[in-house]
């Protein structure tokens, strides 16, 4: 298998002592991942992986998106339209500036 070129993971607040908590999973963040495959797919973006996470401690910006190895953190992203504007951007080979959390 070759490395992919980018990584996006999907905080599902997932917590080592149990049930999800925080504001992720609360918000649907788990509903992203399939929308995300199946995206990914159409746009023959086969060098991309997602993966769901533990929590990512930065639940008031929920649900996060972060992509590597770009280490762009993305947050409130709580729609399809939203991710697309990211996965827009990321074919641009840019952040998508609009949902940035980190610089």
């Amino acid at each position: 298998m070759e490395k992919p070129k980018h990584h996006i993971l999907v905080c599902g607040s997932f917590r080592a002592q149990g049930a999800p908590q925080g504001i992720c999973h609360k918000k649907e963040s788990a509903q992203l991942l399939p929308y995300l495959e199946n995206e990914l797919s159409d746009r023959g973006m086969t060098d991309v992986v997602v993966s769901a996470t533990a929590c990512l401690n930065v639940c008031e910006k929920g649900p996060i998106v972060v992509v590597h190895p770009e280490n762009d953190w993305y947050g409130e992203i709580d729609s399809e339209e939203k991710m697309d504007e990211i996965l827009d951007a990321l074919e641009e080979g840019q952040a998508c500036e609009t949902y940035l959390i980190s610089e």
